[in-house]
Formats: structure tokens, C-alpha cells, sequence
């Protein structure tokens, strides 16, 4: 499996959060904040799809890219590592939200982040992704796929990504969301772990 194919399955288990914290945000918009199940969205956006997910792209895919000359200054990469930083600035501000327990706030930072991050979603597997494919050698793709190994097996305690796959299936039954399908039927992380497609 590429790198490309392991980020965009990915992909489609942050959307499932995302379609989850959609849900939160439209009854928080009426009052009604689900701190538990928002703080456990949180937590899966932090662990999952940044410390995991972005840091994956931000410490490998990206340097390789920029070094086959895709320029990070004002290039494809810098956009989307900016993208990250707000991210991580939505998720601190619906975290100050669901501790103090204010729903107006946590639903317009939780309406910012998933327009984000859809947005961000589909510019990487429709461009950035495509163009990785074209970009990398072979040996940049085994290289990539090692470095991925690590951020799986050493930089995260063993069973965190199943762990988080798992919550994202949870959040997804308690509100009524799909789980996500892959293009694969499956999503498969690099350390060993599969789950099979729904």
C-alpha cells in the first residue's frame, strides 16, 4: 500500500469524526453540548488526526516532496502545513468550550474546524496526493512508508491507532453516522493493524 492510499484512508475515518462532530454542533447550536462525547471527538482530533495523521505528512511526505522540488515557501506543502496550525487552534478553542461548558462557542469553533478540514481533506486527495504519486520514486515510497512504521510503532504507545479507530467507530454508532467505506476495503496501518471496511 502507498503512502498516499494509508493518509487518504485515513481520511476517511477523520471525516467520520467530522460527520459526528457536525451532529455535536447542531444540538449544540440549540443548547445542548455533550461534553463526554465532545471532549472524546476532541481527544481523536488531537491523537488521531494530528499527532498521527498530520504528523505523519508533516515529518516525511511533505520533506520528501520538498526534496523533489516542490517549494514549501507559498508551494502546495506550506499551504497545508498552515492549515494544520488553525486546526489546532479550533480544537483549543472547542476544548476551553467544553470545559466551561459553553455551547454557542463550541459549536462555531466546531463549525470552523470541520469547513477546514473537509476543504483541507479533499485538496490533498484530489492534488497534493496525486502529485505525490507522480513525484515519488519507489524507493521515496518504501522510504516514506518505513518512516510512517514509527510514527505507528515508536513515536505512539502500542494499540493507539487501533484504540482511536475504534472510538471513531463508537462516535459513529452513538450518533447515528456511517462508518467510513474504503476505496481498499480496508484501512490498514503501517505498524500491523486492520480494520475492515463496513
Amino acid at each position: 500500500m502507498s503512502p498516499t492510499m494509508i493518509l487518504s484512508n485515513e481520511h476517511r475515518v477523520i471525516e467520520q469524526v467530522l460527520n459526528c462532530l457536525e451532529v455535536m454542533a447542531d444540538r449544540a447550536e440549540r443548547g445542548s453540548l455533550e461534553t463526554d462525547a465532545a471532549g472524546q471527538a476532541i481527544d481523536f482530533f488531537r491523537t488521531f488526526a494530528d499527532g498521527c495523521h498530520h504528523a505523519k505528512e508533516e515529518a516525511h511526505l511533505f520533506p520528501a516532496l520538498e526534496a523533489r522540488g516542490m517549494p514549501r515557501q507559498g508551494g502546495p506543502t506550506g499551504k497545508m502545513r498552515s492549515e494544520h496550525e488553525l486546526g489546532r487552534l479550533y480544537l483549543r478553542v472547542m476544548h476551553v468550550a467544553v470545559e466551561s461548558c459553553n455551547s454557542a462557542n463550541f459549536a462555531q469553533a466546531a463549525r470552523h474546524y470541520i469547513a477546514l478540514l473537509r476543504e483541507h481533506i479533499h485538496k490533498e486527495d484530489h492534488c497534493l496526493f496525486r502529485m505525490a504519486d507522480s513525484m515519488l520514486t519507489e524507493a521515496d515510497r518504501e522510504k516514506v512508508l518505513a518512516a510512517f512504521d514509527h510514527v505507528e510503532s515508536d513515536d505512539r504507545r502500542h494499540g493507539t491507532h487501533d484504540e482511536y479507530l475504534c472510538l471513531a467507530d463508537k462516535l459513529a454508532d452513538h450518533f447515528g453516522v456511517p462508518h467510513a467505506a474504503f476505496s481498499s476495503g480496508q484501512i490498514v496501518g503501517v505498524a500491523g493493524f486492520c480494520r475492515h471496511g463496513h
